[in-house]
């Protein structure tokens, strides 16, 4: 418990940078490999606070890695800061009041708090080793691009968290608590075809059209859903559907497929069945299909023994320290939600629902909901290292993730304060498996049992980064 209130007061000592830190990133929200004045925040931070800092980690511009400590065990802490398309609006305001005429992006997952938050924990962390003189060392990386550009899994792939012993991260939520480990491993793959135009009226007979082709495979690929396991996904969006000119045969259109299931193996299958219908639309239609894989992240891998820790730092420490204010704000964007909205919320983590607008108890690890599961590249790390991530509340309960009511309340008081709770929970879990013996190699051998062999990425080895490259869809 000694150990625990100093580093709490470690983490007090540097809120207030860290919240600013929060703010500024959200006032300047960058999509995947973008992020580059999200990236130049963080990284100027770093150095100020004394870490030594990696900048272009692994190529990435827009990735950096800051290490601080000397000798023993290596903790990562994970940090984000991109954001989401069409997704901006007033801060405070529980009304959508959109930042742009085309709605700008915005910190609709929390992401700002996210990095933020992740930054407080390992400055705390580097403090509290230095004071103590315990060998150690703590690494911040600032991970662009999770929302569809697999920035972490590129890492992995290439040598980032080779000598990492265990990471932590966590993630915005209505709730403070661990994070369940499930998660859909995915892939993003543009599929472009190749016909050729002709005057769509004069000769049709000698067009063979792409968007024909691009439609088909859709149509196929719907027939397909049915005969899917019941917990893969598979979605799409047009990038180019040939022009503007209906009166041409299209010659080029592409389409972006992305493919969710419940682990790598059984997304590999999948793939290869949407892979047969983009051919078959190809004969059909005598044009010609290549494809390019965008993203794949693995799914999570869950650690038990990690995940007791981080609740032990939970239940030591008790919920966010939310006052009446924060409660009647809550409140406010509450009422912008539907009553599904606030009980999926609860049915999510395994409560009983009550009047709460925000968080106001510590989610026991034993408790089981209805997950709704998404994707994430904190999967690929997991496959990695022993990984633990914690749920933050931030934010108030029933708020969608994705939602313009999620980016209004990211410079709230009460996502402050959340920010900080949760940065004392992710510190706190690392200096305990740095100063209780044997926790680490616990979590190193309940991790190599699950992943049964060394880590595959899922990403081809000529994959490359989408710098530059809109991931909006």
């Amino acid at each position: 418990m000694q150990n625990e209130e100093a580093i709490w007061r470690h983490v007090d000592a540097k809120a207030q940078p860290a919240i600013e830190l929060s703010d500024q990133v959200w006032g300047t929200p960058e999509l995947c490999y973008a992020e580059f004045r999200s990236a130049a925040t963080h990284t100027e931070y770093l150095k100020a606070a004394g870490f030594r800092v990696t900048e272009n980690l692994c190529g990435i511009p827009t990735a950096m890695m800051g290490e601080a400590g000397e000798g023993g065990p290596v903790i990562a802490i994970l940090g984000e800061f991109d954001a989401l398309p069409g997704l901006s609006n007033e801060a405070g305001v529980a009304e959508h009041r959109p930042l742009a005429a085309d709605n700008g992006n915005g910190h609709a997952c929390g992401h700002n708090l996210l990095g933020a938050a992740a930054l407080l924990a390992a400055t705390a962390v580097k403090d509290w080793l230095a004071e103590n003189g315990v060998q150690g060392r703590v690494r911040y990386y600032g991970c662009p691009a999770e929302e569809g550009g697999a920035a972490k899994g590129f890492l992995c792939r290439d040598g980032a968290f080779d000598d990492v012993d265990i990471a932590i991260s966590w993630h915005p939520s209505s709730f403070s608590g661990v994070n369940e480990p499930l998660s859909l491993a995915n892939t993003r793959i543009d599929f472009t075809f190749h016909g050729r135009a002709s005057h769509a009226a004069a000769a049709p007979h000698l067009g063979r059209s792409a968007l024909d082709a691009v439609e088909l495979m859709n149509v196929g690929v719907n027939y397909l859903r049915e005969h899917v396991p019941s917990d893969s996904r598979i979605h799409y969006a047009y990038l180019d559907a040939g022009g503007v000119a209906p009166n041409v045969v299209q010659a080029r259109a592409t389409v972006r497929y992305l493919i969710r299931a419940a682990d790598v193996r059984a997304l590999n299958a999948l793939v290869a069945r949407v892979r047969k219908v983009a051919e078959g639309a190809a004969m059909m239609t005598e044009t010609r299909v290549d494809s390019r894989v965008i993203s794949a992240v693995s799914n999570l891998l869950g650690n038990a023994a990690l995940e007791r820790l981080m609740q032990d730092s939970l239940d030591r420490l008790g919920p966010p320290p939310f006052d009446e204010a924060d409660r009647a704000k809550a409140r406010e964007f509450q009422a912008t939600l539907s009553e599904e909205d606030i009980a999926t919320a609860f049915r999510r983590v395994g409560l009983p629902k009550t009047d709460a607008p925000l968080c106001d108890r510590v989610v026991p690890l034993d408790a089981r909901g209805v997950p709704m599961i998404g994707s994430t590249d904190v999967g690929d790390v997991s496959w990695k290292v022993p990984t633990v991530q914690a749920r933050g509340a931030t934010y108030a309960i029933g708020t969608p993730g994705h939602s313009w009511q999620l980016t209004a309340q990211g410079k709230l008081p009460a996502a402050h304060k959340g920010l900080v709770h949760v940065a004392k929970v992710m510190a706190g879990t690392a200096v305990d498996a740095l100063t209780r013996p044997g926790v680490i190699e616990a979590a190193k051998a309940e991790h190599a049992e699950r992943a049964g062999g060394p880590y595959v990425c899922p990403l081809p080895a000529d994959a490359k980064p989408a710098l530059g490259m809109s991931l909006a869809v």
